[in-house]
């Protein structure tokens, strides 16, 4: 049996203090009360505080950029980043897609994900919904209704029904993982044929079910219709790994 090359034992020690040190920024970041927009102390006064060489600090401040913790700003200086998800959404999007190559398995665990989360919450959702915000719902439906009869796709609508849905929450963290979990899934369905592979009218009858539902104020018929909604999704990652 033959394995790849060794990978040397340096080099790991070298990954290992640059992960120590980006845990080292980040302990500075929250010590120093520093919040997003905040400027970050300089190149110099880092090396010094942290003990480190100028290069091996730039090397975990680009790594923290890419996670989006930091944002640099050339000839400004560096910043700590607001909110930013582009990174996980990447990673997420990168494993989904490399499973449709093989058995979807990390692409149909991110669908059960997303419908845990809406199922579990759409209650709560419904006790602070206010009637402006339940004819907002209703809204997108209609617009989603009146594409699918002309036969086109109504990604952004589609996404809108459920951004709707849920923000009376205000949980500005649950709309962006929702926002990072679409994104994903929009480009699950173009790797399965992008909208020709879904049946319009029944995606936009599902979405009518779950307002109805939502509208009466039937919580369990609510997470039960949710959850049936990402049934079609699933069946479609099913059919094409198979």
């Amino acid at each position: 049996m033959t394995t790849g090359p060794a990978i040397p034992l340096a080099r790991f020690s070298a990954q290992a203090r640059l992960r120590a040190l980006q845990s080292d920024i980040l302990e500075l970041i929250l010590e120093r009360d520093l919040v997003p927009g905040d400027p970050l102390p300089t190149e110099s006064e880092l090396t010094a505080a942290l003990g480190v060489g100028r290069n091996t600090l730039r090397e975990s401040l680009k790594a923290l950029q890419a996670l989006g913790v930091i944002e640099i700003r050339h000839g400004f200086g560096m910043f700590v980043a607001p909110s930013n998800f582009e990174a996980l959404t990447d990673g997420l999007t990168f494993r989904a897609r490399l499973s449709l190559r093989h058995q979807g398995e990390e692409a149909l665990q991110l669908v059960e994900v997303r419908q845990a989360l809406e199922s579990g919450l759409v209650g709560a959702a419904m006790d602070r919904i206010t009637a402006e915000q339940l004819a907002a719902v209703e809204e997108s439906v209609q617009r989603m209704e009146a594409l699918a009869a002309a036969g086109e796709s109504f990604v952004e609508a589609d996404a809108e029904f459920h951004r709707r849905l849920f923000e009376p929450l205000n949980n500005d963290l649950l709309i962006s993982l929702m926002d990072v979990f679409w994104k994903v899934y929009r480009r699950i369905h173009l790797e399965l044929g992008g909208p020709y592979a879904v049946d319009l009218p029944a995606t936009a009858a599902q979405h009518r079910e779950i307002y109805e539902a939502v509208a009466t104020a039937d919580k369990a018929l609510a997470a039960e219709r949710l959850g049936t909604h990402f049934d079609a999704i699933r069946d479609i990652i099913a059919q094409t790994t198979d």
